[in-house]
């Protein structure tokens, strides 16, 4: 293949690769050498570098691999699994031992033993998207178990529903960010507004628009004012304010500020009497009528660890001004995680401004590239799923309980639930270990299941952990379409390299095996790959009802289409003007400040209204004593989640080869530690090495510490030590709440010391 220059598409950006020949001096051998950005993306990312030798790196998948013991001993648990060697096998062979093992599981365990791992990220592709392909091959085998919710928003896509009548459509449909330009007078993000989130969005983006927005709000006057531990999580352009609560204690600022605006009589008590309920409920709790104790700045400064004035004044500034109060996706990332979203929409509700332009209640600002961009009114072309008769599902960050207590019984939004009994995982698309909490115990529970089946084009943590690894091609070796909710262009992928070795892509895969299993036209419907793409295309064209679209050929001839620009739109803005002819899907058709719902499931992490409950992760509690330092564990700046970790932009963030880990200058000072230093981070789930970055723009007794480094145990450590630096080696994997069981990942206790010991090799 000659060097192209074809237009493609990444979760983080449109751009066109330059692929060269025998860029690794093997003819034949096709690599990226370069990426270029769309012209027309005035903010390109620079995730996009990663890309760059990513397809002939040394850690890709060359052919099919069967771990030795699933292959001597037969399926079954195995504590080697992780450990273990591989045997290399032909297409043909293995293939043949895979349908063997699927026809014998779903014979004698049926559906309900088999559980379809993806988490939907592998590629903005529409039709080779990973989650999709394995679902509709598991249900044409007659179904599989499933994850509901997500472990970025799990516990507001649970709670929402319940106080605003909406949990996806409500974080899908923020106000745009057009409209906050021209309206908006103060914005106070609590957690921030991380500008590093708003380079990626789900299908892609072909212009990265949100800097832009915020220079515009910037130029206008807006005032920013950032609540959090961690002043670098708002662009420094903005100029904000920074009010540097402790971690954790965000609802507990949150209630002080609604308690100012009820006890100065600073709330829209007309607003509150026609658009919600329970309002009589909260006021005695936030008073301390209810239970003793005020929930006044006082209070709250005590836990905050912020002076008294700066609540009081914020909250009358809010009360005076058309104000957006936003709350990122972090924050309900955590135990007890309901609360702090909760109680911003009693703060937002009390304020009055509520479908107001420009004011009221956000949740993901800053989250992802297309929060607060306005969505488009049709569907993508997706490659449809089929139905799945098993009803069991878990929620997704539930899955190392379901593999450790099959048959145990659990709490879920008002329900008791069952674990299934899991005799077979296929995972296809995704990295388990890097998305889950406290990796020993999902690598003590991976090993308890019969067999694991993954497809990977890299020899990631899970495909290590896997029996039987599958190579797949990576977007670059395929054809596809990429389009994303709220994004005006829909790209034509194309092909640009062969793929690698002896992968082949997933539709390839299941097919081969759907013909074993005798399930082969229910899977391809007789097409091919491009005939699907042109079904998908032509299908969606036919659902727009746009005659001026071009048909397929026209399409993919000119490598993109453009669609209209949807209108900036207002959240609840319906609902405001007219609450009757525009309920809300609650049972009050309101927004519900207390949940007669929620408050009947009787559960004591998550009562009927917004509350402060004392994390046991947090600067306060008895843990603290050993493990005196919280740790943020958010979403990395060089890479999206674990993807191309590998990767030249990711690589040249490393310290000592490591993951950085920030710390405070004076924390570092008592432990003895300097920049770069290679570091221990523990705590009695276990450790992993980082370099050590020093940065005042923390709150002291705050660390900072990204996801994504690829888990990489040092043989023989007891507790794990992580080479890498994997954060979630040290992460607690417990529910946000009996209402959610939402991922709770966000913020762990740690220690931080000097390594002095034997340095192991650095991740390669």
């Amino acid at each position: 293949m000659s060097d192209t220059v074809p237009t493609h598409l990444a979760h983080w950006g449109a751009f066109s690769p330059i692929v060269r020949d025998g860029a690794d001096g093997v003819d034949g051998h096709a690599d990226v050498t370069a990426v270029r950005p769309s012209t027309s993306d005035t903010a390109p990312s620079p995730l996009l570098g990663n890309l760059v030798g990513s397809l002939r790196h040394p850690l890709r998948i060359d052919r099919p691999y069967v771990r030795a013991g699933w292959l001597e001993r037969g399926r079954g648990p195995d504590r080697r699994r992780g450990e273990d060697a591989f045997v290399s096998m032909s297409w043909d062979d293995v293939l043949d031992v895979l349908a063997d093992e699927l026809r014998g599981v779903y014979d004698t365990a049926g559906p309900d033993a088999v559980f379809g791992g993806s988490y939907g990220w592998s590629s903005a592709g529409r039709f080779h998207h990973a989650q999709s392909q394995v679902h509709r091959f598991l249900n044409t085998l007659g179904g599989y178990v499933r994850s509901v919710n997500t472990y970025s928003v799990g516990t507001s896509e649970v709670l929402l529903p319940h106080i605003l009548g909406g949990g996806v459509e409500v974080l899908g449909a923020l106000t745009s960010w057009q409209v906050l330009a021209e309206h908006t007078e103060l914005m106070v993000c609590v957690g921030g507004l991380p500008a590093k989130n708003t380079a990626v969005a789900p299908g892609g983006v072909s212009r990265h628009r949100v800097s832009e927005h915020l220079r515009s709000m910037a130029d206008r006057g807006v005032e920013f004012v950032i609540v959090g531990p961690d002043r670098a999580d708002i662009p420094e352009e903005l100029s904000a304010r920074w009010l540097p609560v402790r971690p954790g204690t965000d609802t507990a600022f949150l209630l002080a500020l609604a308690y100012v605006l009820v006890t100065e009589r600073r709330y829209d008590a007309a607003f509150v009497r026609t658009h919600c309920t329970g309002f009589d409920r909260v006021v005695p709790y936030l008073t301390g009528k209810a239970d003793g104790i005020a929930k006044n700045p006082a209070w709250a400064a005590a836990l905050c660890g912020i002076d008294v004035a700066a609540i009081t004044e914020l909250a009358r500034a809010m009360s005076t001004r058309r104000t957006m109060l936003t709350v990122t996706y972090a924050l309900q990332r955590a135990e007890f995680g309901e609360q702090p979203v909760w109680a911003a929409v009693l703060v937002a509700t009390l304020l009055g401004q509520i479908g107001l332009p420009g004011g009221g209640f956000g949740h993901g600002y800053g989250s992802m590239a297309d929060n607060g961009l306005p969505a488009q009114t049709w569907s993508l072309p997706t490659l449809p799923q089929g139905t799945n008769p098993v009803t069991t599902a878990i929620p997704v960050a539930r899955i190392a309980d379901m593999l450790l207590n099959p048959g145990r019984e659990y709490d879920y939004d008002g329900r008791r639930h069952r674990y299934p009994d899991i005799e077979l995982i296929y995972w296809c698309g995704g990295n388990p270990f890097h998305h889950h909490q406290q990796l020993t115990k999902l690598r003590e529970a991976w090993r308890r299941v019969n067999t694991i089946v993954v497809h990977e084009p890299y020899w990631t943590a899970t495909a290590r952990h896997a029996d039987i690894v599958l190579p797949a091609t990576v977007t670059l070796e395929r054809d596809d379409i990429g389009a994303s909710r709220a994004d005006a262009v829909l790209t034509a992928m194309r092909r640009c390299a062969d793929p690698y070795a002896e992968a082949w892509d997933d539709y390839a895969i299941f097919a081969e095996l759907a013909a074993r299993l005798g399930v082969a036209e229910a899977y391809t419907e007789d097409r091919t790959a491009e005939q699907w793409l042109r079904h998908l295309y032509e299908d969606w064209r036919q659902r727009t009802g746009n005659p001026d679209l071009p048909d397929f050929g026209a399409f993919w001839a000119a490598g993109s289409v453009t669609l209209p620009e949807p209108q900036p739109s207002v959240l609840f803005a319906d609902f405001r003007r007219d609450p009757m002819a525009h309920p809300l899907r609650t049972p009050s058709g309101r927004i519900e400040l207390y949940s007669a719902t929620i408050a009947s499931f009787d559960y004591e992490d998550c009562p009927g209204h917004p509350a402060w409950l004392a994390p046991a992760e947090w600067h306060g509690s008895p843990r603290a004593e050993w493990f005196p330092l919280v740790l943020l564990a958010n979403n990395p700046a060089t890479r999206l989640h674990s993807q191309l970790d590998f990767g030249p932009y990711s690589q040249a963030s490393k310290v000592a080869g490591r993951e950085p880990i920030r710390m405070h200058p004076a924390d570092a000072a008592s432990r003895g530690i300097v920049d770069g230093d290679l570091v221990r981070v523990y705590n009695d789930r276990g450790a992993c090495l980082a370099g050590a970055v020093l940065d005042d723009d923390l709150l002291p007794g705050v660390v900072q510490l990204s996801t994504g480094a690829w888990f990489t145990p040092v043989p023989g450590t007891d507790p794990v030590l992580c080479t890498a630096g994997s954060v979630n080696v040290l992460t607690r994997d417990t529910g946000s709440s009996r209402l959610s069981q939402g991922c709770s990942g966000s913020r762990v206790l740690v220690e931080v010391a000097r390594w002095s010991g034997p340095v192991p090799p650095a991740p390669s």
